[in-house]
């Protein structure tokens, strides 16, 4: 990547929404060779995806929990098909250590949190913490040579 994809990644970050003739005219090239810098970039990888980032509270999700999850024995497959295949699981980061996952799940109140907790407490112990506010929200990684 040189500087150009940088800065064409930084503007995207910012407004993915960015037309292609205002990237080209940040990273002063044309609008066809920033096209090609864009689907070069797509096809290696590098832009995994454009999305749109919702308020989860104006949808009604007013309960954010942080579950570690560790499967009883022989259940760990079980566990993962069961997280994933759960819409109020918003991530879920299969990791090192006691616990097998640790999911983040929304919820609409409390209640709803419990029912979940229940059905994951019957094929793995579970310990869970409310969020009371983002601190920091999930950014993208350093685009310059910041190490």
């Amino acid at each position: 990547m040189d500087t150009a994809d940088r800065i064409l990644l930084a503007a995207l970050q910012e407004n993915a929404r960015i037309s292609t003739k205002d990237l080209a005219s940040k990273i002063r090239l044309s609008a066809p060779a920033t096209a090609e810098r864009l689907r070069k970039l797509q096809e290696a990888g590098v832009i995994e995806a454009f999305t749109t980032v919702l308020d989860t509270k104006a949808l009604g999700y007013h309960i954010e929990a942080i579950v570690r999850v560790r499967p009883l024995p022989g259940k760990l497959h079980v566990v993962e098909a069961l997280l994933r295949d759960m819409p109020q699981v918003a991530e879920c980061d299969k990791v090192t250590g006691d616990d097998g996952f640790v999911a983040r799940i929304l919820c609409h109140s409390i209640e709803q949190l419990d029912e979940l907790l229940e059905i994951i407490g019957e094929k793995a112990e579970t310990s869970s913490a409310i969020v009371k506010r983002k601190i920091v929200s999930r950014r993208q990684p350093a685009l310059a040579n910041e190490r």
